[in-house]
C-alpha cells in the first residue's frame, strides 16, 4: 500500500486560514440556532432572564460560534456544507471525523463580530491492516478586540479503503 502522509500533505502543517464574520452576530442567529438544535434555554432567547442570571443581554449556545458557515462566505462543497473544512483529497481513503475538543473562554454575545483562525496542526500516518492519516486542527475564535471565545481542535482521521484482490 502506497503511504497515506506525502511531503505535499506534511507540508500543510502550519498552515493558516482567517475569516471574520460581515457583521454582528445578531440575537435572531442566536435564536434560529437554539430552536434548530432543539435547546430553549431561556438564557439565549429571553433578555429579562439572561440580565437576571448575570449577563448584559441573550448568550448563544456554546457551539454556535464554532459553526463557520454561517460567517465564512465560502461556497457549497458536493454535500451542500458552506463552511470551513481542508478539502484534502488523500486517493483511496475515506474521511472519519475523530472527535472535537471544544473550550469556552465566554460567552458569545448577539454584539459579538466573530474572526475564526483555523490551522493545521499535526499529521501523522499509523500503518497496519489499514492504513490511517491523521490530522489536527486548531480553530480560535475570537471577538472584534482579538479576545478569546472559543478553541475546537479537530480530528479527522482518513482511513485506507481495502485493496481489491
Amino acid at each position: 500500500m502506497t503511504a497515506l502522509l506525502t511531503e505535499e500533505i506534511r507540508a500543510l502543517v502550519g498552515r493558516e486560514v482567517s475569516y471574520t464574520a460581515p457583521e454582528e452576530l445578531g440575537r435572531a442567529s442566536i435564536r434560529y440556532f437554539a430552536l434548530a438544535v432543539g435547546d430553549d434555554n431561556p438564557l439565549y432567547t429571553d433578555e429579562t432572564h439572561a440580565r437576571a442570571h448575570g449577563y448584559a443581554s441573550v448568550v448563544a449556545p456554546p457551539t454556535l460560534v464554532c459553526e463557520t458557515n454561517q460567517y465564512a462566505g465560502l461556497p457549497r462543497d458536493d454535500d451542500g456544507y458552506a463552511g470551513h473544512t481542508w478539502r484534502l483529497d488523500i486517493p483511496g481513503t475515506r474521511l472519519v471525523r475523530g472527535g472535537n475538543h471544544y473550550t469556552f473562554h465566554r460567552p458569545v454575545l448577539p454584539t459579538d463580530v466573530i474572526t475564526v483562525t483555523w490551522r493545521i496542526d499535526d499529521v501523522t500516518e499509523r500503518t497496519g491492516a489499514r492504513p490511517l492519516l491523521i490530522v489536527t486542527s486548531t480553530a480560535r475564535y475570537t471577538d472584534a478586540r482579538g479576545e478569546p471565545l472559543a478553541t475546537n481542535t479537530e480530528t479527522l482521521v482518513y482511513v485506507a479503503l481495502a485493496e481489491k484482490t
